[in-house]
Formats: structure tokens, sequence, C-alpha cells
């Protein structure tokens, strides 16, 4: 692990020649570039129709990903809520930050902690180089003040500040209650900025109304540069849908569900081409973490991935990603490995933003890829469960030093395997599991006997990154005792 990575450092030293090419491009014509992140939460690799989904209909992703890139080994920082969404916006693995526990996966409405004020958000970066900023959806990185985002270098928050399941107040299988369409069994607030705006919020008109608030910012900022950060709550469980999204898609309520956002991400990229800054604005669509098997047909899949949301198999998360930039983009399929831990560097080196030397980062600035012009530097991902390394991917192989099933999964391969109960504890293995990920994605034939040199080599690699750790003050572990 190096202080900072070779694609950070190019935006921080002057003296780079790579640094001055990539802001070149970027402020041609006197222009910093747009940036929307659209964020799902608990889709699954396999929920889209561009990514494989034989019934549930995503024409404005599919279109979105064949007039940009589809990303097949893009991964997130943790297989949960709270630890990605850090990850994602500090460009730093929530180990670093305090944001992942063994104690509590996420922060609960009786959290008193949050991500701390150190920690530089991409908002905050992008905000001190002139963007207008604006946070919309779900948060899930601390409700109370200092840790809004408000208080992270965004402009303006609308949204509910954790789990569109947490609050809640009424017995429901979530079966019953999606199909009543009982959103007040669940007291979760919508926020506007710091305030509480409506409560219970109603979530079936959730994913319409950020849209709306979407669509309205990108208006209102459209003169000057800004950063959008649009974080569904949804498909996460309890499922809500707008009345012209009900029973509409083959795959269900949950296919509604994710017909209904990719609606919206239609609604915005409309948007753009109609204010004329499409081809100055880059569109990235993500999620999470993987689905949550334990709601069976509410819960996605993971296409020919293995395993699911809180896991460290594929399927909790490899993640659904597509990029969009006309113009700018060179479109394709790119296999090279990404996470969004390399968005924050990513955008600062696309709209020439300097980021402290002072700490270190765990992403790598993507731009050449993006653009054609070159390969990611990204060689290894680290799989977190809370904060222990499960397992490490250097390059086509991955290594499982710990397993345990995903969260609220019965069996840890519900797909291939008969139902058996089992415990659901941590296993620390003698002989780690090795596969070729590339060639066997669904991680079905392990082949650790044949390559002890490999293991021994990503061994190596656990080592140096463990010893690149720097204890800090747990934030989960905020809470009423």
């Amino acid at each position: 692990m190096k202080l900072i990575n070779p694609g950070i450092a190019l935006g921080l030293f002057i003296s780079c020649i790579g640094f001055f090419v990539t802001t070149a491009e970027a402020r041609q014509g006197g222009e910093k570039p747009n940036i929307i992140v659209i964020f799902a939460d608990d889709l699954g690799y396999g929920d889209l129709g561009v990514f494989g989904h034989p019934s549930i209909k995503t024409p404005n992703l599919d279109k979105m990903a064949f007039e940009g890139q589809k990303w097949t080994n893009f991964y997130v920082a943790a297989p949960v809520c709270t630890p990605s969404r850090a990850g994602l916006l500090t460009g730093r693995l929530p180990i670093r930050s305090g944001m992942s526990s063994d104690d509590r996966r996420v922060l609960f409405p009786d959290s008193d902690g949050g991500l701390p004020q150190s920690e530089i958000t991409i908002a905050k970066a992008l905000k001190g180089n002139g963007y207008q900023t604006a946070a919309i959806g779900k948060w899930h990185l601390g409700h109370k003040s200092p840790y809004l985002p408000t208080d992270h270098g965004f402009d303006s928050y609308f949204g509910i500040p954790y789990s569109n399941d947490m609050d809640k107040i009424d017995k429901t299988d979530h079966f019953t209650l999606t199909d009543n369409e009982k959103f007040d069994a669940y007291n979760v607030p919508l926020m506007k900025d710091a305030e509480i705006a409506e409560r219970p919020t109603d979530q079936r008109t959730l994913t319409k109304r950020y849209t709306e608030e979407a669509v309205s910012k990108i208006k209102a900022f459209k003169d000057e540069p800004f950063f959008i950060y649009l974080a569904h709550n949804l498909p996460h469980i309890p499922l809500f849908r707008s009345a012209a999204f009900k029973d509409q898609s083959l795959g269900g309520i949950y296919g509604d569900v994710i017909e209904e956002i990719d609606w919206s991400v239609g609604q915005i990229l409309s948007t753009l081409k109609e204010d004329g800054i499409a081809e100055n604005t880059l569109v990235v669509f993500t999620s999470d973490n993987g689905p949550w098997h334990v709601f069976k047909t509410h819960g996605g899949t993971g296409g020919l991935l293995r395993g699911a949301k809180g896991g460290t198999f594929e399927g909790g998360m490899r993640e659904p990603t597509v990029f969009w930039w006309p113009a700018q983009i060179k479109p394709g399929v790119v296999m090279d490995m990404g996470t969004t831990m390399d968005l924050l560097p990513t955008f600062c080196a696309i709209s020439g933003t300097e980021l402290p030397d002072d700490r270190i980062y765990d992403g790598y600035d993507i731009s050449g890829l993006l653009k054609g012009t070159g390969k990611s530097e990204r060689e290894t991902v680290f799989y977190y469960r809370g904060q222990r390394v499960y397992a490490i991917r250097k390059g086509d192989y991955k290594a499982h030093f710990i397993t345990q099933l995903e969260y609220g999964n019965p069996t840890a391969h519900p797909v291939t395997r008969p139902e058996v109960v089992v415990e659901n504890k941590a296993t620390v293995l003698e002989t780690p599991l090795l596969y070729n990920v590339n060639v066997d994605p669904g991680e079905r034939f392990n082949i650790a006997e044949d390559h002890p040199e490999i293991i021994a080599e990503i061994r190596e690699v656990l080592a140096a990154h463990q010893a690149s750790i720097v204890p800090v003050e747990n934030q989960l572990e905020k809470y009423p005792k």
C-alpha cells in the first residue's frame, strides 16, 4: 500500500506531466465536467437487462451502457451499506475512517457516530474547486450533526438519512407490507438539509421525488460545474413503487422497483441532453452491495455470481456498473478491475482538483481508462467484512482466508447447494480457498492445491496491507449500551 497511489499523486504534484494532460482535457473550453453518481441500494449483479436479467426491462440503463462503458469487474468497499458508502465518498477503505465494525454492521437510528469531519468527501473536495454540490437519497453515514451531508461538503440534502427498513413500528413480513402499500409501518424521516420534512416518509413516491429533486438541481446548477450524489433507498426492502409502475414488470414487485429506477436514470439523462450539458457531464451508475437473498424474490439476484449482501463471495461486492460521458468516454465493455473508491481520485483528476497528501487513499485515477488512453492501475481488491479481510483478489485470482454466510442466509450457496441450516460464524481457513474469478466467476472450483505459489503471493499482499492499517476511533460502536 502506498501513501498516495500513482493515480492520485499525478493530481497532487504539478511537476507531473500526466496531470496537466488530464487537466487540459477537463478544461477545454474553460469547462470543468459536471459529475453525477447514481447509487442503488442492494442491487444485484444480475438485476439489469444489460447485465443479463431476462425479465426486468431496463432500456435506459441498457442504452447508457451501450453509449458509455459497462464495467464487469467493479467492486465496492464493503458488502453492506454504511461502510460501502464511506468508501465511495472518501476513496478510502472504511476501516481507515472508523466506519466499519465487527459489533454493528451499519449505523442505526440509535447510533451517535458517523463519518468523521477529518475525512475528505468527494463533495468537500470538489466544492473547494468551485463545484455546486447536492446529496439526494440515502445517506447512512450519520443522521446527527456533525455527520450530515451538509456537514460534509454538500450544499443541500434531501432524503432518508439511513435505511428505509429502520424505525419499524408495525410487525410485518415485508411481503404483506409491500402488497398492502403500508408505508407507514416504518417511521423513517425524510430530511431537507438538517431538518425533518416528513415522517413517516411516503415511500410509494420516493423514487419519483428523488428524481424530481435531481432534475431540479441539474436545471438550477447547469451554468456552473456541479456534483450530484443520488443514492436511492431502493431496491433495499421494504419495496415500494409509484402507481405508474405497479404490477408493470414481469419481474414482480422487485422488477417494478428496478424499472422505476431505470425510468429515473432516463429522466436524468434526458434532462442533461435537453439542457445541452450532456457532453460535459460524467454519470456513474452502480450499487452499494449485492442482493439480499434472504428476501428471496424481493431481494434480487447476483446472476452467475456466488454469494449476496453481507458476504465476501463475488455476489456480495461485485456490482453492475455503467459510466456515461458523451464525446469523452470511449464506449465499450471494460474488464479491468475498478472500485467505488476509484471515483474520488478520478473525479479530482478530470476536474483539476487537488487532494491533501496527509493520508492513505485506496483508490486510483481511472480517467485514462474511461477515455481509452490507459488501463487501470488496480491489481488488488480487498474484501472486508467488518474490520477483517476475508478475501483478496490479485489479478485473476482470489483467495478466501475467512468464510462466513451472508446476512440472514441459511446456506453459503443457496442456488447450487441444498437448504441445510448451518451456523453462521466466521471460519478461518488454514489453507485458503482459491479461485480464478475470470475463468470461474461463480467461484465453484477451488484450485488452491494446484497453486500454492499464488496463495503465498496473496499472503504477502495481505501482510503488507495489514501493516498499513492504523487504528482509529470506531464510529459504528458509538451507541447507548
